[in-house]
């Protein structure tokens, strides 16, 4: 890998390659600043990510990332429980608790389809949703999957679900470009695009 690096400089490399736009300079740059100047920084960094791989799992509601059976959200009483947000990762939950007043639930999907990746239905919990939509107690789905093909087709397969079930299905407006994921889209656009949303026509 590296120019003459021992093998446990370049196991931790390599281990920071693995995080999402790290290249190798980067992980370089991050490897050599803890081993150089912030051991204790370092040893904390392996604690914290040793505890939350060991500890941190799925709400058995709407899958998002918590260390208990059910997250803070879905425990919260006072969240509307008819109206449930649909969307892709844990960052697009924080986006939207960050920038809008949504007091409904969520379900967090993982991802999108895309059978060329082997992300089918299965992968995305779809039967769990399914399940809530069935439940008689979800009266609007609101899709705020991404702007791309896949987020597109997994808004459709969501909705496919939804149908017949006397559930309002929503989509939020497209002021998120298209192509881009909801954590990197900016507080107005995204509160304007929620507020928006809008019928999916069947």
């Amino acid at each position: 890998m590296g120019a003459g690096f021992s093998p446990k400089i370049e196991r931790l490399i390599g281990a920071f390659r693995t995080l999402p736009g790290v290249g190798q300079k980067s992980a370089q740059r991050m490897a050599f600043n803890l081993l150089a100047e912030d051991r204790n920084g370092g040893r904390q960094l392996a604690e914290a990510l040793t505890d939350a791989m060991d500890s941190v799992g799925h709400c058995d509601n709407c899958r998002m990332l918590t260390e208990r059976e059910t997250c803070t959200i879905c425990d919260n009483a006072n969240r509307d429980q008819s109206r449930v947000c649909v969307v892709e990762s844990p960052a697009d939950v924080v986006a939207i608790e960050t920038n809008t007043g949504f007091d409904g639930r969520y379900f967090v999907l993982g991802g999108r389809l895309s059978p060329i990746d082997g992300v089918g239905p299965d992968e995305l919990g779809l039967e769990l949703l399914r399940d809530q939509i069935s439940s008689g107690v979800v009266a609007e789905l609101i899709m705020a999957t991404s702007a791309t093909v896949e987020g597109q087709t997994t808004s459709e397969y969501v909705a496919d679900l939804a149908a017949g079930a006397g559930v309002a299905i929503t989509r939020i407006a497209q002021g998120v470009p298209v192509g881009g994921d909801l954590e990197t889209v900016d507080a107005g656009t995204l509160n304007q695009a929620f507020a928006g949303r809008s019928a999916i026509q069947r």
